[in-house]
């Protein structure tokens, strides 16, 4: 069902809310009553989702959530709190919480925003997953498309049949068409200086 971190610095409240989400099938891996104590966790475990409250002592939850969001320690965060004033709700939206409830908790509003937060941290974590391949794999294209350009000017041959050169190098060298190409760059670049 999902990794959780709970940062709540009021024992009892801590304790109600591990006990919804155990009985809901959720796996409490760290439980923290400060800021830093939850990041630290999150550090350790990796949590799908951190809930912070959002009073706490030595880092406050928003302190705290915003160093979670930043270096990615958990796929989501919620904020709990008992505070529903406009700029605690502006600072949870600044910094890119995924939820946001008010105290008293009760476990039928509870379950679903965790539900819905772990769901939208996946795919997000996701979609940055297909971002970083896509720029991997343009930087390839780059590569090969550079050793490519300089075959053509040295030899005045086509694209095709640079790429055809690129391939039967790679085959004798028994390497990769990237690391061939890498290796023309290479080669160029100390024979052009």
């Amino acid at each position: 069902m999902g990794k959780i971190v709970l940062a709540e610095d009021e024992p009892i409240t801590r304790m109600d809310i591990y006990e919804m989400l155990t009985s809901s099938g959720y796996d409490v891996v760290g439980k923290a009553s400060d800021g830093l104590q939850a990041v630290d966790l999150c550090r350790r475990c990796r949590p799908d989702l951190a809930i912070m409250d959002i009073k706490m002592s030595k880092l406050d939850g928003i302190q705290a959530a915003q160093l979670i969001i930043k270096e990615e320690l958990a796929e989501a965060v919620i904020m709990l709190t008992a505070y529903s004033g406009k700029e605690f709700i502006n600072k949870a939206k600044e910094i890119g919480v995924f939820g946001y409830i008010v105290k008293p908790i009760d476990e039928r509003k509870l379950i679903p925003q965790i539900e819905i937060a772990i769901s939208k941290g996946r795919e997000i974590k996701s979609i940055r997953n297909k971002v970083i391949e896509i720029k991997q794999q343009a930087e390839k294209t780059k590569i090969i498309y550079r050793a490519k350009e300089l075959l053509m000017e040295k030899y005045s041959i086509t694209e095709n049949e640079a790429y055809s050169k690129i391939r039967k190098l790679s085959m004798n060298n028994q390497c990769s068409i990237l690391e061939t190409s890498k290796k023309l760059i290479d080669f160029n670049n100390r024979h052009v200086k």
